[in-house]
């Protein structure tokens, strides 16, 4: 079974759909019918049996202020595997695929919220930033929020710098 990868702006109306179907199906967070949680993605990683979606994987590429420096980062969000798909390797497959196109993008490091075992063992390690981000719950502005990302916010390096831990981290924007 193959990963796909599909641009935003590639994404067909049928499949935009059966992603918010799928996250449905997966979530107990409402995403009001969308296939993405607060913004749209920059790509997504799907993979399909008998040409339906059975695990999906977005990326949204953007900055966000490491202490005073602007740092680009690719956000993997919304990780999806269909409840009868589960235990199949599908999730990490999506997440090589993800790791290999955030290596090719001007991404510096991989961020994500999640507690799952396949990220540590993708190189992803839990770090306690200072965090800043909006609010955006229900797909609506809201208040914006400070506190320390416990265990749930991890990063895994691209490239030699190593992610800073001590230094406040702002989304500039919603999380991912």
């Amino acid at each position: 079974m193959s990963v796909e990868t599909i641009a935003e702006y590639q994404l067909t109306n049928e499949d935009d759909l059966a992603i918010a179907a799928l996250l449905k199906r997966c979530f107990r967070t409402d995403f009001g019918g969308r296939s993405f949680f607060q913004t749209r993605h920059s790509w997504r990683h799907l993979r399909r049996h008998g040409g339906r979606i059975i695990a999906h994987l977005a990326v949204q590429l953007r900055a966000v202020r490491l202490g005073e420096e602007l740092v680009t980062i690719a956000g993997v969000a919304d990780v999806a595997t269909d409840p009868a798909h589960r235990g199949q390797g599908h999730a990490a497959a999506l997440l090589q695929a993800a790791l290999a196109t955030a290596q090719a993008s001007p991404a510096r490091h991989v961020l994500l919220f999640g507690t799952a075992r396949l990220y540590p063992a993708a190189g992803f390690r839990p770090v306690g930033n200072l965090l800043t981000y909006l609010d955006m719950t229900g797909a609506r502005t809201g208040a914006l929020c400070r506190d320390k990302a416990e265990a749930h916010l991890q990063v895994l390096d691209l490239g030699r710098e190593p992610w800073d831990e001590t230094r406040p981290l702002d989304l500039l924007g919603g999380l991912f």
